[in-house]
């Protein structure tokens, strides 16, 4: 274990390869200066390398620390980094994105090949009809009055949130290729909007109608009627897992998927990867001793080996629950004596160039 308090650990790390090197001359020489017998500075001498004005280990040391602690961290987007991937095996039919193309939330980004998931829709659609003209044509008992017209509000609400869906999906498209507008897209929106809201309503009229206790057990073709329209919503559903959509609105970051390639359900297989690059920010690791420094609302100085000249100002926003293990601070294997840190959220001030995926050191104050 080492004999350096954790204050000179950091001093040290984030210390130049140059001033380090500086030091650990400057105490070697000091060693060998108070060494007896040969290895003492009367009978060895050696030279070490000039230094610049205020680069000296004593200016070095004389630097006033102005942080509390610091932490390595990486930049992401505010949102983090979205990873989007299919929900079935298939082969992707269309990309409609490009990268840096900001998307928004519910966008079709990659339809995966649907000729046989709209062939079975449309054939469960049309079992249904069918076997509702059967039922029908059957006498009525009045005890299932209220639950037969439960029963066809709700299938009618779940047909009129699917047409809804594909309405914005198909305005959405639209826009990006420059033949809708933003009006009309809100419109859509406001549409789907409407139809979960009547399919909420129509679902808990179901639930009172069929919570009665005097309710007759349905005849044959009521109970053919119900399995075709359940036919109808595991079809409706195998249609949308070939729609791959953005979960939120963002700038696509990333996008390897390519036209005619087959995929399947991975989390390790990302087609997309979203981020919302209005506002990034910076997630640290802090040392668990350092926990205690660390305040909601607090400042924070950032830097960047990739803007060395610049420094940039953040807020702590977010602090996590639990300590855990690093996830970049570390190199190599892990040891017993390592730490466990703390994931902190730093949102940057202002419109920063860092890039998602950059190392950034964070100095809290």
């Amino acid at each position: 274990m080492s004999t350096f308090s954790t204050q000179s650990r950091k001093q040290t790390r984030f210390t130049s390869p140059r001033r380090r090197l500086a030091i650990t001359l400057a105490a070697l020489a000091g060693a060998l200066a108070l060494a007896p017998g040969p290895l003492g500075l009367g009978s060895f001498a050696f030279s070490t390398p000039a230094f610049a004005a205020g680069d000296t280990p004593a200016a070095e040391a004389a630097t006033k620390i102005d942080w509390l602690a610091a932490a390595p961290g990486r930049i992401e987007p505010r949102t983090g980094q979205v990873r989007v991937g299919a929900q079935l095996l298939g082969r992707i039919a269309e990309v409609l994105v490009k990268l840096n193309d900001v998307v928004e939330d519910g966008e079709l980004l990659i339809r995966l090949d649907d000729e046989e998931a709209r062939a079975r829709l449309q054939a469960a659609e049309t079992e249904a009809a069918s076997r509702k003209r059967e039922r029908d044509g059957q006498a009525l008992e009045r005890d299932r009055e209220d639950l037969r017209k439960a029963e066809d509000n709700v299938f009618s609400a779940e047909r009129g949130l699917t047409n809804a869906r594909f309405e914005l999906e198909y305005e959405l498209q639209a826009k990006r290729v420059g033949t809708g507008s933003a009006e009309r897209v809100n419109d859509a929106r406001g549409r789907v909007t409407t139809a979960k809201e009547k399919l909420q309503k129509e679902r808990g009229s179901y639930a009172v109608a069929q919570s009665k206790s005097d309710v007759p057990a349905p005849s044959r073709l009521e109970s053919a009627l119900q399995a075709a329209r359940s036919d109808v919503a595991v079809a409706e559903a195998l249609l949308e897992k070939t729609r791959i959509r953005a979960p939120v609105a963002g700038t696509v970051l990333q996008l390897p998927a390519k036209a005619g390639e087959m995929v399947a359900p991975s989390p390790d297989q990302a087609l997309v990867v979203i981020g919302d690059m209005s506002v990034v920010r910076l997630k640290a690791e802090v040392d668990e001793y350092d926990v205690s420094k660390i305040k909601l609302g607090g400042k924070v100085s950032v830097k960047s080996n990739a803007y060395p000249d610049r420094e940039f100002t953040g807020t702590v926003t977010e602090l996590a629950p639990t300590l855990a293990s690093p996830k970049f601070a570390l190199r190599g294997a892990r040891r017993p004596t390592d730490v466990e840190v703390l994931e902190v959220t730093i949102d940057l001030d202002g419109k920063v160039p860092l890039l998602p995926g950059m190392r950034a050191d964070a100095f809290f104050k």
